[in-house]
């Protein structure tokens, strides 16, 4: 896979683990716990994103 597929891939994920969060926050009860993994998890994504990015670069 190269950096652009793998790149666009690690975006869905993204997009989709915002989504994830978004809607556990809007429950009458969020899961506190449950969106702090999602949050730990989208910016994990996002520094993997940031490394290919800059590895795209050189």
């Amino acid at each position: 896979m190269g950096n652009v597929d793998q790149r666009a891939a690690l975006e869905a994920r993204h997009r989709t683990l915002e989504q994830a969060i978004a809607q556990e926050e809007t429950r009458l009860h969020p899961d506190d716990d449950a969106i702090h993994e999602l949050k730990k998890r989208k910016l994990a994504i996002k520094d993997q994103i940031a490394r290919l990015s800059t590895a795209s670069v050189h």
